[in-house]
């Protein structure tokens, strides 16, 4: 029987029905081509009905800009933390949110910018979201104490929020389905840059001036922010306010939110402030799983006129499936980088600085291989192969990983991170092309906004699930400890930490011994546990089907022709 998904009507967005049950599926798009058809080979607009290239590179540019900002944040910031920290002073226990507040700010909108997009056009949340993560930039940089520095942080976080949904949007809106995932790959391109230059300009900038570590990405957003003011010129469909704000959903977002924020601050909390049974994290992580579930009830209820993550979205199969995977691929990103620094530092007992080379096979394979499978599947308007590559590979690189020992050879590990980036790095392209290939273009932001955010919440996930399985089988093996001061270092979270500080090294070779076995079954344990989210990912894939990409381009939000200016002198909003 073949399933069906729904696009309900929305606002002004039409409805459609997309089946989810044979090889291939043509939209009813397809069927009709006139003389403005989207050119799939080339990847752009036909000159009938297009404006010219140069706008649409200045805006790609103007997209790519972008990824290099928030890369660099990503990257630089943490290198540079401990010394910007003891620098600022007076921060006490609050040195985590210097981090956390910029995660939750920017994870927590991203369903809500969504619907922003599709309310208010592309142009404007994209410019008001890199202004402020470019105002956020110059506070943190010019912070002379913690409340400051976080504040900085937030609205980092919350400008970076609007510019991981709607880059990727933006994208989606300019190429055809088929040549999404090409272009996706190549703003991947311009992020990939902060990933083997971030740490050391991040440590190179913490011993001569910290401040310039936020100077430089405000330099950046800024740059960006005059492209996007000069170039970024799209189409949207214009009405008034009180239409425009009616369609707001209201009580979603605050339910969503207030749920959201609840939960991330519990599972960032447990563990690390502290411990997974105390009430402080426990309460949290209820309130937010119970408020997320009535959230979901309210969207999918008569009450809730425009929800702002439809139901429908997760009914398709291909498209639930979707999200699985790229929940699951985020997952591994976190999982694979915090885990392999343990093994590089606690186990073969490497500088901090030196684990970071060893993991370049990793980190730098990510973004090319991404580009390959992005490629491909424009040439062959296939994802579904490259689904089952992408998480068959991580398979074996994460089982791989279960073979880690202090004796390994070097060529091996390599090997086992070069399998696993490879795989890794096709998920993270070929993924959101089939979601919207299940979907009709009207759902491109939303679709976009709810993959966005469940890698952001993956990426927490991918520190918090092995952590757990981590310090648990530590607290298991303890009695293999004959020191009891030891165990106690070892105990209630302390082994991650114990480690990444040289503390093995610095034992006596028997406690050495004892401590590097622990390490090496509790870590094997934590790749085993991997492996099964892996193969999760992999049957994930299975359920995926294949629909025609080479339909034709039916968003609203491309980029705007000179002679059709959309102009209504009856309305009152402007927002272009």
């Amino acid at each position: 029987m073949q399933e069906k998904a729904t696009s309900q009507n929305y606002g002004t967005h039409g409805s459609s029905v997309v089946q989810d049950g044979s090889p291939a599926v043509t939209s009813p798009a397809n069927e009709k081509r006139g003389s403005n058809e989207i050119n799939v080979e080339e990847g752009v607009h036909s000159s009938q009905d297009s404006p010219p290239m140069l706008k649409f590179w200045t805006t790609f540019l103007s997209l790519c800009l972008l990824g290099i900002s928030t890369s660099l944040e990503s990257t630089i910031v943490p290198t540079a933390l401990p010394t910007i920290v003891q620098t600022v002073g007076d921060i006490g226990g609050r040195y985590t949110w210097v981090g956390n507040a910029f995660f939750i700010a920017s994870a927590v909108p991203q369903p809500s910018i969504g619907q922003l997009a599709d309310v208010f056009g592309r142009r404007w949340p994209l410019i008001i979201s890199t202004a402020l993560f470019a105002l956020g930039s110059g506070i943190a940089g010019g912070a002379n104490n913690a409340d400051m520095l976080i504040a900085g942080r937030t609205l980092q976080g919350l400008g970076a929020g609007g510019i991981f949904v709607l880059v990727d949007t933006v994208v989606c809106d300019l190429v055809p389905l088929q040549q999404r995932a090409k272009y996706l790959g190549l703003v991947r391109v311009s992020g990939a840059i902060g990933v083997p230059l971030g740490p050391v300009v991040g440590g190179a900038l913490a011993s001569a001036n910290w401040r310039w570590c936020f100077y430089l990405t405000l330099v950046t957003s800024g740059l960006s922010l005059v492209f996007l003011v000069l170039f970024l010129d799209l189409k949207h469909e214009k009405s008034s306010w009180s239409v425009a704000l009616g369609r707001l959903d209201y009580v979603g977002t605050i339910v969503f939110t207030g749920s959201m924020t609840a939960l991330l601050l519990g599972l960032i909390m447990g563990g690390n402030e502290h411990p997974w049974s105390s009430a402080q994290v426990v309460v949290p992580i209820v309130i937010g799983i119970v408020g997320w579930a009535a959230f979901h009830i309210f969207e999918s209820t008569a009450i809730c006129r425009e929800p702002m993550v439809p139901g429908y979205l997760f009914l398709n199969r291909t498209s639930a499936a979707g999200y699985f995977m790229a929940f699951d691929g985020a997952l591994f990103i976190f999982w694979v980088t915090w885990f392999l620094q343990l093994y590089f530092q606690g186990i073969l007992g490497v500088h901090p600085l030196t684990a970071g080379v060893y993991q370049l096979a990793f980190s730098l394979l990510l973004v090319p291989s991404g580009i390959i499978a992005g490629l491909v599947m424009g040439k062959t308007g296939k994802y579904r192969p490259q689904h089952l590559v992408g998480f068959g590979l991580l398979s074996i690189g994460i089982g791989l990983f279960t073979l880690l020992s202090k004796d390994t050879p070097a060529a091996a590990w390599a090997w086992f991170e070069i399998i696993t980036a490879l795989g890794l790095g096709v998920i993270m392209t070929a993924v959101l092309p089939a979601i919207q290939a299940a979907l009709s273009e009207a759902d491109i932001a939303r679709s976009t906004a709810v993959y966005t955010f469940l890698r952001s919440v993956g990426g927490i996930w991918g520190v918090t699930i092995p952590s757990i399985v981590f310090n648990g089988q530590v607290n298991n093996y303890q009695d293999r400890i004959s020191s009891t001061e030891i165990r106690q270092k070892l105990s209630n979270g302390q082994a991650y930490g114990f480690a990444s500080m040289g503390g093995v090294q610095k034992l006596p070779d028997v406690l050495q011994d004892e401590v590097l076995g622990v390490y090496t079954d509790a870590l094997k344990t934590v790749w085993q546990v991997g492996l099964a989210f892996a193969l999760a990912g992999f049957l994930a894939a299975l359920v995926v089907k294949q629909y025609d990409m080479s339909r034709k381009s039916e968003s609203k939000f491309g980029l705007q022709e000179r002679n059709d200016q959309m102009v209504d002198k009856e309305t009152d909003v402007t927002l272009a």
